[in-house]
C-alpha cells in the first residue's frame, strides 16, 4: 500500500505521517520505503491507533503559542521554549507558531511516555538494508517536491504542474549524483546520464551528432530523468568579466529552446551544481529550472553510521575485518562516534577515503604479523583521518561556506538546524588571529585609553 493511499484510508493527510516519522525519531526504513510503499509495522500501527494520529493532526494545525503548548503537555514554559528555540520554527507576526510545530513531538522530546509508538518498531533495519543512511529531512523534501510526479491529481484539481528542471547544488562529494538516481527511484523514470563527449558536436559510427540531437531524443524515449554535472559551469551567465565557453553556450540555448517542452514529454532534467550563485537568471526562471535542492555534507550522526556502513559493506560472515571489527565492538555505530565528531564538514567521499585508509592499514598490519587481535586505536584512526583530510583544502571550505549562503537565500526555513550545525562545523576551522603586541612604549593616547 502506498502512503497517499493509507493517508486516504484512514482520512489522515501525509503531511502528518510525514511530521510525525520526523517528531518521534522513527527510522526512516521502518515506516516506508523510498517509493513510498507502506512497511507493514507501520501500516499496523497507523489503522490501529487512528485517533491518536488524528489527534496529532489536529494539533499540527493549530496556530499556538509556547504558553499554549506548555499547558497541553503540563511541561515548564522554560523548557518548550528552549527546545522551540532551537528547532526555529516560523513564526505567524502575532507570536503564534506556525502549524509545523506539534505538542506531541516536543512533549516526546522531554520526556513524555510515548512507549506505545515505540512497540511497533522493535526491529531495527540493518544498514545493508537501508535504501540510503540518514538524511531523513532531505527525502522528504524531495518527496514534496516530487508530489506532482506521484499524485496526477496535483495537475487536474490543482494546477500545480511536474518541474520540467531541478537543480541539486552542493559541496563536491555531497552526493548528489546519489540522489539524482534516488528521485529517478521516486518518480519510477529512468536515469539517463549527459556524457561530457554529448556536449556539441561528435561522430558516432561515422555519423555527425550533436546534444540537439541527443536530447531530442531523450524526449522521445518513455519517462526520462536527464542527470547533467558541471551545470554551475555550463549554464553560467555571460559578463564583461567572464567568458563562457562557445560549446557550453550553445548547450545552454538548446536546453532554454526545449524545456518548455520538457513536462509533456515526460523527461526531467536534473541538473548538479557546486553553488547557485553564477548560474543565469534565464535558467532559473519559472518554469524551468527552479526548483532547487541543497544536498548537504552529512551531519555528525550520519557520518558515524556511512562510516559503519562502509566498513562492513560487502564482507561475508566470517570475514576476517568483521572479526577485528567485532573483537574491537567497532561493529556498532557508539565506536565511531568519536572519530566522526572530529570530520566536521567532511563530504561523502572523505568519510569513503577514511574507510578505505583504515581497512587497507588493518589489512596491512595483520599481513605483517598474520594475527587477529588488531587494536584500533586513536593512532590507527588518526593516520586515516589525515589521509582522508587531504580533500578538506581552503577551496572546499570555501565551497561549503558558498553553499550556506546558497541555502540561506534559497532554502532555509527548510533546513534550519541542518544549516545552523553545518555553519557551527565550518566555524571550527576558522583562523582567529591573535592581537599583535605594540613594541616599545605607550604613547599618551594609549595610556589615557587605558584610563
Amino acid at each position: 500500500m502506498k502512503l497517499a493511499e493509507l493517508a486516504k484510508t484512514l482520512n489522515v493527510s501525509t503531511e502528518c505521517f510525514i511530521r510525525f516519522i520526523q517528531d518521534f525519531d522513527l527510522e526512516l526504513s521502518e515506516c516506508i520505503s523510498t517509493n513510498f510503499e507502506v512497511k507493514p509495522d507501520f501500516e499496523r500501527f497507523a489503522k490501529e491507533n487512528v485517533g491518536f494520529l488524528k489527534r496529532y493532526q489536529d494539533d499540527l494545525d493549530l496556530k499556538k503559542s509556547a504558553k499554549d503548548i506548555a499547558e497541553t503537555i503540563n511541561q515548564p514554559q522554560e523548557k518548550v521554549e528552549a527546545l522551540i528555540k532551537k528547532d526555529k520554527p516560523r513564526l505567524f507576526d502575532n507570536g503564534f507558531f506556525k502549524s509545523s510545530v506539534s505538542s506531541f513531538g516536543i512533549d516526546n522530546k522531554l520526556g513524555g511516555n510515548y512507549q506505545f509508538v515505540y512497540d511497533y518498531f522493535g526491529k531495527k533495519t540493518g544498514l545493508k538494508e537501508r535504501d540510503f543512511i540518514g538524511y531523513r529531512d532531505l527525502f522528504f523534501y524531495i518527496s514534496v517536491t516530487l508530489e506532482p510526479f506521484l499524485d496526477m491529481e496535483q495537475t487536474k484539481n490543482w494546477g500545480i504542474h511536474k518541474p520540467a528542471g531541478i537543480i541539486l547544488y552542493g559541496p563536491p562529494g555531497s552526493g548528489k549524483i546519489f540522489w539524482a538516481n534516488k528521485i529517478a527511484e521516486i518518480i519510477s523514470y529512468q536515469f539517463r546520464e549527459v556524457k561530457k563527449h554529448y556536449l556539441g558536436t561528435s561522430f558516432i559510427d561515422g555519423q555527425k551528432t550533436d546534444f540537439n540531437d541527443f536530447l531530442v531524443q531523450m524526449m522521445k524515449e518513455d519517462s526520462v530523468l536527464l542527470f547533467m554535472e558541471d551545470f554551475d559551469k555550463i549554464m553560467s551567465h555571460r559578463s564583461e568579466e567572464k567568458s563562457v565557453d562557445s560549446c557550453d553556450e550553445e548547450t545552454k540555448e538548446i536546453i532554454l529552446h526545449y524545456v518548455s517542452r520538457f513536462e509533456k514529454e515526460d523527461l526531467l532534467m536534473v541538473g548538479s551544481a557546486n553553488s547557485l550563485v553564477d548560474i543565469d537568471e534565464e535558467i532559473l526562471a519559472p518554469g524551468r529550472f527552479d526548483v532547487v535542492i541543497p544536498i548537504f555534507p552529512p551531519n555528525s550522526r550520519e557520518r558515524a553510521e556511512m562510516i559503519l556502513f562502509h566498513m562492513t559493506d560487502d564482507l561475508s560472515a566470517d570475514a576476517l575485518l568483521l572479526k577485528i571489527l567485532m573483537q574491537n565492538e567497532a561493529d556498532h555505530q557508539p565506536f565511531w562516534q568519536e572519530i566522526s565528531a572530529r570530520m566536521k564538514a567532511f563530504s561523502n567521499t572523505m568519510i569513503i577515503d577514511f574507510t578505505q585508509s583504515l581497512k587497507k592499514r588493518i589489512r596491512n598490519i595483520y599481513l605483517k604479523d598474520n594475527n587477529e587481535n588488531i587494536k584500533i586505536d586513536k593512532k590507527l584512526l588518526d593516520v586515516a583521518f589525515r589521509d582522508a583530510s587531504v580533500k578538506l583544502t581552503e577551496e572546499y571550505l570555501n565551497q561549503v561556506a558558498q553553499f550556506i549562503i546558497d541555502v540561506s537565500h534559497n532554502n532555509h526555513d527548510d533546513f534550519v538546524q541542518r544549516t545552523k550545525e553545518l555553519q557551527q562545523e565550518l566555524n571550527s576551522y576558522k583562523v582567529v588571529e591573535k592581537p599583535i603586541k605594540s613594541i616599545g612604549f605607550k604613547n599618551h593616547e594609549q595610556k589615557k585609553d587605558k584610563k
